[in-house]
């Protein structure tokens, strides 16, 4: 039992740098309101460190009296947690750990309340089937990938998903209904609202089929200052790793100029180019962009997404001057998420051949026309 009386000041201040929640690692609850009721009022605890009297917990003969009212010395606690340091595991909970806690806690909160409108992001969350399988998305996982660069502007995310959709990407009607429900939900989520205001920052965290979040990118187009996310399987989550040391993109040309243009992107997994003239014909030119060994979590770093913009780039302009009578581009695309909406952001609509993206569906047979892009 607590023999001194830590004064009002002393207490202000720790709630301030407590931000008003327990600062046991991984607790973080709001001491200022009721979990069943959500009424508010204090339900923090003051903990000592050292024990403001020498036969507390972690109490020490001369510490106790000299610390019982510093700031230095003292904790916001839930009840659970201050039971669990005080009475239940106190050999668990040495000084320096609760020390090392308090540090912790106080040196988080410091960063997260010294943000400013620079490092805010608005979080997007776009999802549609793949196959029989629905997305899922979730704005928590979605704001711990963006720190310590960005952080949510809102608790909420932009979410452009078309929810309980029954179809599949194997039926030609669900490429019209997902192409057009995003379209407005683009228009009036995100074009209208952030058009027009440039300090307006978007992270986008797509979960959908390629030719999808190509006609996504084309619609981001002209809204710049956005951020796109890759959701790894190893190790799992959206936060953007190291970059990998040799690695380079690999640009194959075609031996003919046909007015059949194709760009072949194997780099979540191999397209031979037999898939390709089976749907397109024999005469077909074949570009393609391939790294050495393609599988589908081979995009690990930003650096990554960048030169994959610089070839995609590359590529488009020496198509155009290669095939300048070419009515439009064959897009057959093997990529991640991240790159996918990429594509669409690269593509320069007044300069560009109109693409024609494809979609592979092995219920359907291979290869099939997906969406244009004009």
């Amino acid at each position: 039992m607590s023999v001194s009386s830590v004064p009002l000041s002393t207490r202000l201040l720790l709630w301030g740098k407590a931000a008003g929640r327990c600062q046991y690692t991984g607790c973080n609850h709001p001491l200022w309101k009721d979990d069943l009721t959500q009424n508010e009022f204090n339900i923090a605890y003051i903990a000592h460190i050292v024990a403001d009297k020498p036969d507390g917990p972690r109490g020490h003969e001369e510490l106790s009296t000299k610390l019982g009212k510093e700031l230095s010395n003292i904790m916001l606690m839930c009840d659970e947690h201050h039971r669990l340091i005080d009475k239940i595991d106190v050999e668990g909970h040495p000084v320096e750990r609760l020390q090392e806690m308090k540090a912790t806690h106080e040196r988080r909160i410091e960063i997260a309340t010294s943000i400013t409108d620079d490092f805010q992001s608005n979080i997007v969350l776009y999802g549609a089937n793949i196959g029989k399988h629905g997305s899922f998305l979730r704005w928590d996982r979605a704001a711990q990938a963006l720190q310590p660069l960005k952080y949510p502007a809102e608790k909420e995310a932009i979410e452009l998903s078309m929810k309980n959709s029954s179809f599949e990407d194997k039926e030609e009607l669900y490429w019209i209904l997902e192409k057009e429900n995003l379209n407005r939900q683009f228009n009036e989520r995100i074009k209208g609202r952030f058009h027009l205001e440039q300090n307006q920052h978007l992270s986008i965290f797509p979960l959908a089929p390629i030719p999808l979040l190509i006609y996504f990118g084309h619609l981001l187009s002209d809204i710049p200052t956005a951020d796109v996310y890759q959701l790894h399987r190893e190790p799992q989550g959206w936060s953007w790793q190291s970059h990998p040391e040799e690695f380079d993109f690999i640009i194959r040309k075609p031996k003919n100029s046909s007015s059949v243009v194709a760009l072949n992107l194997s780099l979540s997994a191999t397209i031979n180019n037999e898939r390709i003239t089976s749907v397109l014909g024999e005469d077909a030119s074949i570009w393609t962009i391939a790294i050495k060994n393609p599988y589908n979590d081979f995009l690990k770093s930003k650096e990554q997404l960048q030169m994959f913009r610089e070839i995609l780039r590359k590529v488009l302009n020496e198509i155009k001057a290669v095939h300048g009578n070419a009515e439009e581009l064959h897009v057959f695309p093997a990529v991640p998420v991240s790159i996918g909406l990429e594509i669409g952001r690269v593509r320069m609509p007044k300069a560009d051949l109109p693409f024609v993206i494809y979609d592979e569906n092995r219920q359907s047979g291979g290869f099939k026309k997906a969406i244009d892009l004009i």
